[in-house]
């Protein structure tokens, strides 16, 4: 058992800070327009609709390559296509420093979204090849701690980049995009000469290691749980289809406060140096409370009510900050609604791989991930056009509270499924 734990301790240590690192930047370059929004709408006068509207335009085109980009991934490898994706998005993440026109910004947010699709769903699979099911909401968690560390890293680096203002003719948000997107094209030549495609091909693995993680996985294919492994059947499942609704109403509440987070607080008269700073703080309490709540889904093997539990956190975040003015208070909400919404993840992913195996898992995985991501073009939509309509944010505030007590109802139905493990 010590020799097994050393072994899963050892992959862990080597890929997944790897792997932090690049979804970091992936999660950066998606929602650094709401740092950018802060002058940019300004500059361009850009309404908050369609800030809203270009803001979530990017997971139309990240929904129509969802699907086909992971497939590509478990034929072609790990290695090569994410290599790929981060080059493409890098290049095209830097040309939205050049927009000057509705259209544009539109068209280079879709083509974004586009160029992303198949990176998260693929790092997830890419886990699955990995960690045998009683580790995954651990390294999950450490994996998906991307997304509360980037607005802690991100926000005050977001913040200082604005400041370049005026630099050889640029606008502060044009450096922005500028920098940000530099690291995943350095990332991505990394990626190519640094990720092996799979245990097998892992040379800083001894062959009983190999041999260790190999019969774990084997294991687990064949220990009492029926398993889907054609792609087809995968994408008909009840439970996929099911697992899609839970996944786009999370993601509404993820990415509605996410991107306009930056924007509410500057409402409340801070500046963009306060904003980008108090951005930060209710994403470094997420990461923290993320691993410790991964680790007790894993302890305790139990999925459903550990997302069910975050998701009623959050919704409560999100209720209170729609209903109260005190700065201080609002504060508060805001963490909750960070600590919450981020702690859905680690348990919500290692369910589709209880049940699902192989290309299912691929396809699977990426049609959860693309179908719910569409709530991040529905979250901030509805965000810009509550604030268009009503001048604040408590219309759309209450929506995202809606949308995370539906996805605490439909997971709780999930559990209804008795042929799913829940349990490792």
């Amino acid at each position: 058992m010590q020799q097994h734990d050393q072994v899963f301790s050892k992959v862990a240590r080597r890929l997944i800070p790897f792997m932090v690192a690049l979804y970091t930047v992936a999660f950066l370059d998606r929602v650094n327009i709401g740092f950018a929004g802060l002058t940019m709408n300004q500059d361009l006068s850009f309404s908050p609709e369609v800030f809203g509207w270009g803001a979530g335009i990017f997971f139309v085109g990240y929904f129509l390559f969802e699907v086909p980009s992971n497939v590509i991934l478990t034929r072609v490898g790990a290695r090569r296509w994410i290599c790929r994706i981060m080059a493409t998005w890098g290049v095209i993440s830097a040309a939205n420093a050049f927009v000057a026109t509705p259209m544009e910004f539109y068209v280079l947010r879709f083509l974004l979204g586009l160029a992303e699709a198949g990176f998260a769903p693929g790092m997830i699979f890419y886990l699955s090849l990995w960690f045998p099911p009683a580790l995954r909401a651990r390294y999950a968690a450490s994996y998906f701690i991307a997304i509360p560390m980037t607005n802690v890293i991100g926000g005050p680096v977001s913040g200082l980049l604005l400041e370049l203002d005026g630099l050889l003719g640029l606008h502060g948000w044009q450096w922005l995009f500028l920098v940000e997107a530099m690291p995943a094209l350095i990332l991505a030549i990394a990626v190519f000469f640094y990720l092996p495609d799979g245990p097998r091909d892992a040379g800083w693995l001894t062959d009983s290691e190999r041999a260790t993680i190999e019969s774990e996985l084997a294991r687990e294919r064949s220990g009492g749980h029926e398993h889907v492994h054609g792609l087809w059947v995968a994408l008909a499942d009840a439970r996929v289809l099911l697992l899609c609704a839970i996944y786009f109403f999370i993601v509404v509440g993820l990415y509605g406060i996410t991107i306009w987070l930056p924007q509410i607080f500057q409402s409340m008269g801070f500046s963009n140096g306060a904003t980008s700073l108090l951005v930060a703080l209710p994403y470094a309490l997420a990461a923290i409370s993320m691993i410790a709540w991964g680790r007790h889904s894993d302890a305790t093997g139990e999925r459903v009510w550990h997302v069910a539990l975050a998701s009623l956190l959050a919704m409560f975040g999100f209720v209170l900050t729609a209903g109260v003015s005190a700065q201080a208070v609002v504060l508060v909400a805001l963490m909750l609604v960070a600590v919450g919404v981020c702690a859905t993840l680690a348990p919500f992913w290692a369910i589709p791989p209880t049940f699902l195996a192989g290309t299912a898992a691929a396809g699977g995985i990426a049609l959860i991930n693309a179908v719910g991501n569409l709530g991040g073009f529905a979250g901030p939509y509805v965000m810009g056009w509550a604030r268009e309509e009503t001048g604040s944010y408590t219309v759309g505030l209450a929506i995202l509270a809606a949308s995370m007590i539906v996805a605490a109802i439909l997971v709780l139905a999930l559990g209804r499924f008795r042929r799913l493990a829940f349990a490792s």
